[in-house]
C-alpha cells in the first residue's frame, strides 16, 4: 500500500490522436495509470458508447472529467478572427457562432453581466468588453478590445463573479453513466468548495476515487477543505492563469503542493508539461526542467492533455515522462 501511495502516476487525456486502437494498445503496454475522458470535448450522446468501446479494447483505468462550472463557446463552423474595434452580440442560447454573434453554454443569467466587464475567450488573447445590454433580448453588446480567434468550445472567463451550477446537466448524466458502467475515477472541474465535491459524491457514492481540480481563485482559497474531502488534487495551471498572473503560477503551484503534501494527499500537475511535443518529437530543455522541478516539489502525478489528445505522438510523450520520473527518482537523494 505504501508503494502504491508513493508511485508517481502518469495520466493521459484521450482525444483524436489517442483513440486509435494501436495507440491505445501502446498506452496499455506503457502502463499508463489513468486515461481521462474530457467531457468538455465529448458529445453527450457519445459518452456511454465511448466508455463501452474503451472497455472492450481492455482499458480498465478510465477517468471521467466533468465540464464543471465554466462558460464555453458553442459551435463554430470554422475558426473566426475577430478584430479590435468591431462589435459583436453575445447570447447564451443554442446556436452557431458567427462574425457578429457569439453563443455561450451553459445557461446563466446573462443580464447579470455588468457594463464594462471584460470577457476573455480561449487562450489566444481574444478579449471583449461589454458596452451595452439588451435586456429584452437577453443579449450583451460587446466591443473587441484585443483581436483573436473565436473557436468552438473555448473557455470563457469574465472579470466578475458569474453564478453557475457546479455540474452541468451533461456532467450529471455522465456521472450516472460512469457509475453504472463501473468507472472508479472521477475528476471534478472548477471545484470552488467542498460542497461541490459532496454533490458529486451523492451521485457516484463515497467509495470512488475523486480528483478535485484546482483551477480557480476560490479553489486555492478553500484548498484545505477541498483536499480533505478529495482523494487527490489536480493543479490545472492553464485555467489558474485566468485568476493569477502567469508569473505567479510557479509559487501558487509550490504553495498548493506544500500544503497538500502536509495533508498527505496526492497532487497531480497539468498544462504545458510537454507542449512542444504536440507538434514535435522532443520537448524543450525548459519543459524537461519543469517536469523535474514539479516532481521535486512533491507532485505525485503528471497529466498530459493536448499532448496525448491531439499531439503527433502520444506514446512518445508517455515514454519521455517515464524517463523523467526515473531520472528524478535516481537523483532525488543525491542533490
Amino acid at each position: 500500500m505504501k508503494n502504491k501511495q508513493n508511485k508517481i502516476k502518469i495520466i493521459c487525456t484521450l482525444g483524436p490522436s489517442s483513440f486509435k486502437r494501436k495507440v491505445l494498445n501502446n498506452l496499455i503496454k506503457e502502463k499508463v495509470d489513468m486515461l481521462r475522458i474530457n467531457l468538455s470535448h465529448t458529445k453527450e450522446e457519445e459518452i456511454e458508447k465511448r466508455i463501452k468501446q474503451l472497455k472492450r479494447v481492455g482499458i480498465r483505468n478510465l477517468c471521467i472529467d466533468t465540464e464543471g462550472s465554466q462558460v464555453r463557446t458553442r459551435h463554430v463552423k470554422q475558426n473566426i478572427t475577430l478584430k479590435k474595434g468591431q462589435k459583436v452580440r453575445v447570447y447564451n442560447i443554442e446556436s452557431t457562432c458567427n462574425k457578429k454573434e457569439i453563443f455561450l453554454y451553459p445557461d446563466f443569467l446573462i443580464n447579470s453581466v455588468k457594463i464594462g466587464t471584460s470577457i476573455f475567450i480561449g487562450f489566444d488573447d481574444l478579449r471583449l468588453r461589454v458596452v451595452k445590454k439588451l435586456k429584452k433580448k437577453n443579449c450583451l453588446i460587446c466591443k473587441v478590445e484585443k483581436s483573436g480567434i473565436l473557436g468552438a468550445n473555448k473557455g470563457v472567463h469574465f472579470n466578475q463573479k458569474i453564478n453557475l451550477p457546479s455540474l452541468t446537466l451533461k456532467d450529471i448524466k455522465a456521472l450516472k453513466i460512469g457509475k453504472k458502467l463501473g468507472i472508479k475515477n472521477f475528476a471534478l472541474s472548477f471545484v470552488n468548495s467542498s460542497e461541490d465535491i459532496k454533490k458529486v459524491k451523492k451521485i457516484i457514492g463515497n467509495k470512488n476515487f475523486v480528483i478535485s481540480k484546482i483551477e480557480t481563485y476560490d479553489a486555492v482559497k478553500n484548498l484545505v477543505s477541498i483536499s480533505k474531502n478529495s482523494n487527490a488534487l489536480l493543479i490545472d495551471r492553464g485555467d489558474l492563469s485566468r485568476y493569477f498572473p502567469i508569473e505567479n503560477i510557479p509559487p501558487v503551484q509550490e504553495k498548493i503542493l506544500k500544503i497538500n503534501n502536509k495533508l498527505k494527499k496526492q497532487t497531480y500537475v497539468a498544462t504545458n508539461l510537454l507542449e512542444t511535443m504536440i507538434k514535435d518529437n522532443k520537448p524543450t530543455r525548459a519543459e524537461s526542467h519543469d517536469v523535474y522541478a514539479t516532481l521535486k516539489q512533491g507532485a505525485k502525478g503528471l497529466v498530459l492533455a493536448a499532448e496525448t489528445a491531439i499531439g503527433i505522438d502520444p506514446v512518445n510523450c508517455v515514454k519521455f515522462l517515464k524517463k523523467s520520473i526515473k531520472i528524478y527518482k535516481k537523483n532525488r537523494y543525491k542533490i
